[in-house]
């Protein structure tokens, strides 16, 4: 089953589960608004796939076992999550600030909808292949 599915394949439904681990991250956000001390907390979508890409990108190794090599999603698996710091101004140490948590779900929701649209795309072509380019 896996030859049927490639890298990319495997990459991009890593990307949907990072999106949604950062949807829960941002709903949590929002959700401790309020609370003293809390520190609003995200993805680093720009380094961690950076990092998944770079490891992509260098000189493969032979592998006689598929367990040999991890693949694509090395680095993706354990995403880093990121603190932010509070401005000095916040008197109760919380550093949510619920517009930049609207436009990160935002954000989030049309990157992750368009992934996964993508990914659908790809399944469809499986479907025509497997059903031997008959529409049905």
């Amino acid at each position: 089953m896996s030859s049927l599915f490639d890298g990319l394949h495997h990459g991009l439904g890593r990307v949907l589960d990072l999106r949604m681990a950062q949807h829960t991250l941002t709903a949590s956000n929002l959700a401790n608004a309020d609370t003293p001390g809390y520190k609003a907390k995200f993805i680093p979508f720009d380094k961690v796939l950076g990092e998944a890409v770079n490891h992509r990108s260098s000189p493969k190794m032979r592998a006689t076992h598929a367990m040999h090599n991890a693949g694509f999603d090395a680095n993706v698996s354990d995403p880093s999550v990121e603190e932010i710091t509070p401005a000095p101004w916040a008197a109760d140490g919380n550093s949510v600030d619920p517009e930049r948590e609207a436009v990160r779900l935002k954000e989030n929701s049309l990157l992750f909808s368009g992934v996964s649209r993508g990914l659908g795309r790809r399944m469809a072509l499986l479907k025509f292949a497997a059903s031997n380019g008959e529409r049905g």
